[in-house]
């Protein structure tokens, strides 16, 4: 049967992890976004980190080579909902910061909809199962919401708050 494999880790923890202004902008993201822990956090920071680290990458290439990949990049962070326009000069993928995928969380998402009162009444609906994307469940609320998606977050059929809404 063989020993099963370790899962990968999603995220890198800091380099630097008991400097202070680093400690009290953690905790104030913490705060702003109802995150769980600093692992949440950590997880959007290496997202953002190998989506700068491509840019710089792409940056470093000469000007005939890169427009494919350039256009790749940017078309796959525009429908992530990650920049504004496909169109945007690739120089300002790395003016990027964490908050702009803090931004596209489900549970920020839910929450700026209308559709929990709280940040922390989003993330408990999300996790006990009553929101849907264009009718599936989904019970994570570190789930990162395409831009098409985010017109299909609604309350899942099988919830109470879908007939409270519908009433």
């Amino acid at each position: 049967m063989g020993d099963p494999k370790k899962p990968k880790k999603k995220w890198e923890g800091p380099r630097h992890p008991w400097r202070k202004e680093v400690l009290m902008q953690e905790l104030e993201l913490i705060g702003r976004y109802g995150l769980r822990n600093k692992r949440e956090l950590w997880i959007a920071k290496t997202i953002l980190r190998k989506i700068r680290a491509s840019a710089r990458r792409l940056l470093a290439l000469p000007m005939e080579v890169r427009k494919k990949e350039e256009r790749d990049l940017l078309n796959r962070l525009y429908r992530m909902g990650i920049i504004p326009s496909p169109e945007l000069p690739l120089d300002e993928v790395l003016n990027l910061t964490v908050e702009s995928i803090l931004e596209r969380r489900l549970q920020t998402i839910v929450y700026k909809k209308g559709l929990a009162k709280s940040l922390y009444h989003a993330r408990q609906i999300i996790v006990h199962g009553h929101i849907a994307i264009a009718g599936v469940r989904v019970t994570s609320p570190g789930h990162l919401v395409k831009r098409d998606e985010e017109e299909l977050i609604g309350y899942a059929p099988t919830s109470p708050y879908y007939e409270k809404s519908k009433g």
